[in-house]
This record gives structure tokens, sequence and C-alpha cells, in this order.
């Protein structure tokens, strides 16, 4: 029997949103904490906030639409979300002090986690069912792409050229995706299904229960990688291998790039718990060897194992949500899986720095990789020893 199409026209248009999309985000995230400082002589704490606020922003937005966005409309949504993006990414240009650029920043993120959950539901429906691990792992290869390229460009930029150009050129990047929207054929979903999302203010119309069990695990993982999206520059700067982290993030995709094709596979064939336990390992080790590092080859490997671990946990994560859930209901399985998801990576960062002042982020990093180790237990208590009853069901 031949395989449904996966690589079809729409499939590649609403990856190619979502790459643009989180390219800008990770563009703007190694720049704009030492713009604010530079710019308005922001003090650490306030040059941190406006990092992560941005973050945040996008769990107000996931939370705002993951209720709404069937009944607005799947691509209507994501029209909305595009148009908005790159109206807050013009605000950038406007100087009226640290207050504005943190209320900007905010209101980028509301409009990413709008659009972000937008591509994340179309593209979940577009999948066909038997391939939809393997589908969310290319698609999360673009978010992947753009961890790597968004960063090198950033900071390239910031040594070569004014803040305003990196401006310009987000704000060219967002008009771009909005226009490739235009391109994508969004399949109607049945008016039954849609009608029951729209009554009442109950929990369940702002996430969705049966993907909170394995979000949980995402936001823990997520609160652990958030110290390496944050504080790397400053540990790299501590143990002198500023030049080796520039290649970080690099590495970690190059990786993830090349293991996700079989992860996905694997996932589809023989179920969620050959990828996550290897995953909970790894990502352990990359953490722990993080913290030890004393040279800039360690330094790598340590992005490598981070790549192998936490990058595959995301995609295997998002698909089990997805899976988890009746088709009608994946817009609130996305919209719950990047609520926790944003609120591990964008409270992390400030939860963490409450510890900081008593260790070291040596220490820091190792700690955190004994507690990724730890939740596969959770995992497997949430979700993991219940995944061969899940895969017979739905081969059946």
């Amino acid at each position: 029997m031949n395989k449904p199409k996966l690589w079809t026209k729409d499939f590649i248009i609403v990856s190619s949103v979502n790459f643009l999309l989180t390219l800008v985000f990770y563009l703007l995230i190694v720049i704009i904490g030492v713009y604010a400082v530079d710019e308005y002589h922001a003090s650490t704490s306030q040059a941190g906030l406006v990092t992560g606020i941005f973050i945040v922003g996008t769990l107000m937005g996931r939370l705002l639409i993951g209720r709404s966005i069937d009944s607005i409309g799947r691509k209507r949504t994501l029209f909305i979300g595009l148009i908005l993006y790159v109206l807050t990414t013009s605000l950038y240009f406007i100087h009226l002090g640290i207050i504005f650029l943190l209320i900007t920043r905010l209101l980028h993120g509301i409009t990413l986690g709008i659009a972000s959950t937008a591509t994340g539901t179309i593209v979940a429906q577009i999948i066909p069912k038997r391939r939809k691990g393997e589908g969310i792992g290319y698609y999360s290869m673009s978010s992947t792409l753009s961890t790597a390229i968004g960063p090198f460009i950033g900071l390239y930029m910031s040594q070569h050229t004014s803040t305003p150009h990196i401006f310009s050129l987000c704000l060219v990047l967002g008009i771009l995706s909005l226009i490739t929207a235009f391109f994508v054929n969004v399949p109607p979903v049945e008016e039954t299904t849609k009608a029951t999302e729209i009554k009442g203010v109950k929990l369940s119309q702002l996430i969705e229960p049966k993907a909170v069990p394995i979000a949980f695990i995402t936001l823990i993982i997520g609160f652990c990688y958030s110290s390496v999206l944050s504080f790397i520059n400053f540990y790299a700067i501590e143990i002198d291998l500023v030049s080796a982290a520039s290649f970080f993030f690099l590495v970690y995709s190059i990786a993830v790039l090349i293991s996700r094709p079989f992860t996905g596979r694997l996932m589809d064939v023989k179920g969620a718990n050959y990828v996550m336990y290897p995953a909970f390992v790894l990502f352990a080790a990359g953490m722990i060897l993080l913290g030890s590092a004393h040279s800039g080859l360690t330094l790598l490997l340590a992005g490598i194992l981070i790549g192998l671990g936490f990058g595959n946990m995301q995609s295997c994560t998002q698909a089990i949500a997805v899976k988890m859930t009746p088709p009608h209901r994946m817009g609130l399985a996305t919209s719950t899986f990047f609520i926790f998801l944003d609120a591990g990576l964008g409270f992390g960062p400030y939860m963490l720095g409450f510890f900081l002042p008593f260790s070291s982020y040596s220490t820091l990093y190792m700690v955190l990789g004994f507690v990724v180790l730890v939740s596969s237990g959770l995992y497997y208590l949430l979700h993991g020893k219940k995944e061969r009853g899940i895969i017979n069901t739905l081969a059946g």
C-alpha cells in the first residue's frame, strides 16, 4: 500500500510561514536585550524582561485564540495573526522609552501566538493520519532551522550594521510570511463539530484536557531548556568560550535536522516511547556535559546531545498531543501544547534567575540535567505506560 502524500503544496507553504515567523523571533531574541541596554540604559533585569516578555505574550496569544480558532476559521485566524504580526513589528521603529519597548515585545509575542497556533493547527489538519508523527517532525524542522539561522543573522548584523536595519529585515520577513500565506488551501472542518466549540466558557474550551498530561511534560523540559536559550551567552563569557558558543545552536539544529526524519518515522511505526525515553537520556546527558564544559569541543558536543534530546522531544510531544485528541479539537490541542511549552520557556529564565545568585551557571545546568532525567519517570506515569494501548487502538 502506497503511503499518503506528505510533501504537498500546502504543507510546504505552512511550514515556510512558520519558518519566517520563528526566524524573526530567534533573530530578535539574541539582540534585543543588548539593544535595551544600549538604547535605553536598561538594567540587566529589565533587559531580561524585554527578552522574556515576548514569550509571555506568545502564551497569552495562544490562550486568546485556542478557543476561537475553529469558530473564526483556521485560515482567517492565520491572516489576522500575520497582519497584526507585521503591524507590531513596525512598532520597533518607534522610540518612546523602555516601557513602550516592553509593550511592543508583549504585543509582538501575542501576534506570534495567534499566527503560530494557526499554522500548527492547519499543518496537523493537512498531514495524513498515518504519517502524523513524521509530518509534525518535518514541520517542526522549520522552527529548528530558524533556531540556527535566526541567532546567526542577528549576531552577524549586530556586529556589522545598525539595529534599525535589523528591524527592517524583520519587517520584510513578516510581510513575506503574509504574502506566502495567501497561497495555502485549508480544508473545511465539519460544521457540527465547530458548533460545539463556541458555547459556554468552560476550561475545556480554553485548553484540551486530553493534551494536558503530555503538555505538562513539555512544560518541564521547556523550563530546563530555557536555561540554555537565556544564559548560554553569559555562561560562555564566564568560561571564555564565546567563539564556540556562537556555533552552539548551529550544531544543535544540525543534530535535530539529521535525526528528526528517523525519529518521526520511528514514532509512527513503534510508538512515542521508542523516541521519548532515549531523548530524556540524551537531553540530560547534554545538560550535564554543558555544565562541565571546559573546551569548545565539549560545549558543541553538549549542543549535539541537547539537539538529539530536547529537539526530538519537542516534536514528539506535539505529535502525541495531536494524536490524543479528535480532529475537530486539533486547534485546542495545538494551543494547549504551545501554552505549556511557552510557559516553560517564558517563565523559566525569570524563576531560574532567583537561584543564580546562589549558584553558578555550571551547577545550574547540571542540576537541570538531573531534573530532565527524573522527569522521564513522570512521563511514564502520565503517558508512557498507556502508549502501547494507544498504538493498538490507532492501528485498529
